[in-house]
């Protein structure tokens, strides 16, 4: 997953510096393009102005005079003006124009006459003007603030074929600064949202994606290892979940095939030995021999064929828990109940050998899992501890808390285990001779102890007492589950 996470990063890292990039080329924009829009509209206002006084120049076939234009703005200026535009509400004019004459002298000025009498001859706006060029400039009023620039653009007046005139439309910059805000506001409001917005998408996608994924893979690794899982919770994407189960047919598929081809190799192993002694003493009881011998031939074959079915039922119990990857039904039950319960089936067993059964069971605890699955294996423990103890002998059952979890343990008086077959207790089909006899059991008890366990997220154990004879077989559950 920390490829997946390098990649996101690099996704969102790439997702915002474009963006930034972005921001920046329209933020940068927005300034030109509302000045030349400006610009352009000052163009046609200079002439249309110029034309005017061209006009008046024809009418009056006088020299160059700016009285039209002085009348003008006084009454413009008288104006009472509430023009709502977007956002911005204008109630004065911005739009300022002077008069110079062919010498680039100022003949007339509409801002309160500040610049009447200077020679402008030296500024682009008048001096290519009167060659007959183009002429526009941006000047600071105050060469420290540059919110004083002002916008000049200048028309020609021509008296015939002659230019007589300049006349020079102005326009402070701080006007447009309004518009140009808001439009910056706009642009980056919006570059944040669509930027912000497609990187919580491609965030999303990813988390759509790559956390079942991460899920997924967190679950074959856990296969690898041997662990019981059910597939995880994969949301409700189609393609994800196709793949899940599809991941997880194929391990109970594998699974099934192996475990089949495992067990049936091992039951046809173990099942030579009774069947060779049954076919055995059957081939024997066809000659003629004693009653007491042919009897004890009977009952080796009664006794095989009882192993024969202990075994075959066992594996199928084993098979069976085996078969499950996770605790498929699980609800509350009382521990000691269950205990209890089995205690009570056990007793004509335990009267055959003269038992005595002590118990010492915590009432309290209450555990969360299928109660069918642990009966199975605390009668395995108990059937385990009533074969290897003497008659006349006692099976301690207790029942009590470890921190979070519940732990039951079954002692018996019996000769103990080696302890090379406590190292091996839990092997499939490895059984020790009960005592006074060479009778094994299946061997699948408590591997079966083992499988409940684990399903049950806990763990079996097997040990000889401290300090004596007999052996101590525990189980260990946690109270709840996640």
């Amino acid at each position: 997953m920390r490829l997946t996470r390098v990649t996101l990063f690099l996704l969102v890292l790439i997702i915002g510096f474009g963006f930034y990039r972005l921001a920046v080329y329209l933020l940068d924009d927005v300034d030109a393009q509302t000045f030349q829009a400006t610009e352009e509209v000052m163009v046609d206002t200079a002439h249309v102005m110029a034309g005017m006084v061209e006009q008046t120049i024809a009418d009056s076939d006088s020299p160059l005079d700016a009285e039209t234009l002085r009348r003008a703005f006084e009454h413009a200026q008288r104006h009472s003006i509430e023009a709502k535009i977007y956002n911005h509400t204008k109630t004065e004019l911005g739009l300022n124009v002077y008069l110079t004459d062919a010498n680039g002298k100022v003949i007339f000025d509409s801002d309160r006459s500040r610049r009447v009498g200077q020679d402008l001859l030296e500024y682009n706006d008048v001096r290519r003007t009167l060659s007959g060029q183009y002429g526009a400039r941006s000047s600071r009023e105050d060469e420290n603030d540059p919110n004083s620039s002002v916008l000049f653009v200048a028309s020609p007046i021509h008296a015939g074929e002659e230019i007589v005139g300049v006349l020079t439309v102005y326009k402070a910059q701080a006007d447009v600064r309004t518009f140009i805000s808001g439009r910056r506001k706009d642009i980056l409001t919006a570059t944040l949202f669509i930027g912000g917005g497609i990187t919580l998408l491609v965030v999303a996608v990813f988390v759509w994606v790559f956390q079942p994924l991460g899920k997924l893979t967190n679950y074959a690794q856990a296969i690898s290892r041997g662990e019981r899982r059910p597939l995880p919770k994969l949301g409700k994407g189609r393609e994800v979940n196709t793949l899940g189960n599809a991941l997880h047919d194929m391990r109970e598929t594998l699974e099934g095939r192996e475990y089949v081809k495992n067990y049936i190799s091992t039951l046809t192993h173990e099942l030579k030995s009774p069947l060779a002694a049954i076919g055995g003493a059957s081939e024997l009881l066809e000659e003629d021999m004693p009653a007491e011998k042919r009897q004890r031939f009977l009952e080796n074959i009664r006794r095989e064929t009882v192993r024969c079915e202990n075994l075959v039922r066992d594996l199928v119990q084993l098979s069976e828990l085996e078969g499950q990857s996770y605790l498929q039904h699980h609800r509350p039950f009382n521990l000691a109940e269950l205990c209890r319960e089995i205690a009570d089936e056990a007793g004509p067993r335990m009267a055959v050998k003269q038992l005595t059964l002590k118990s010492e069971l915590d009432d309290s605890l209450q555990l969360i899992g299928d109660s069918m699955v642990i009966k199975l294996a605390i009668k395995n423990l108990l059937e385990n501890a009533i074969g290897f103890s003497p008659e006349g002998g006692s099976v301690l059952l207790k029942l009590g808390r470890e921190h979070e979890y519940a732990v039951l343990s079954i002692e018996d008086e019996g000769p103990g285990a080696p302890d090379y077959a406590l190292e091996r207790a839990f092997e499939h089909f490895y059984s020790l001779p009960r005592p006074g006899t060479e009778r094994k059991g299946t061997g699948l008890g408590l591997p079966l102890v083992a499988e409940a366990a684990k399903l049950h997220d806990g763990c079996a154990q097997l040990a000889n007492k401290a300090g004596g004879s007999g052996c101590v077989a525990s189980l260990k559950l946690p109270l709840s589950r996640p």
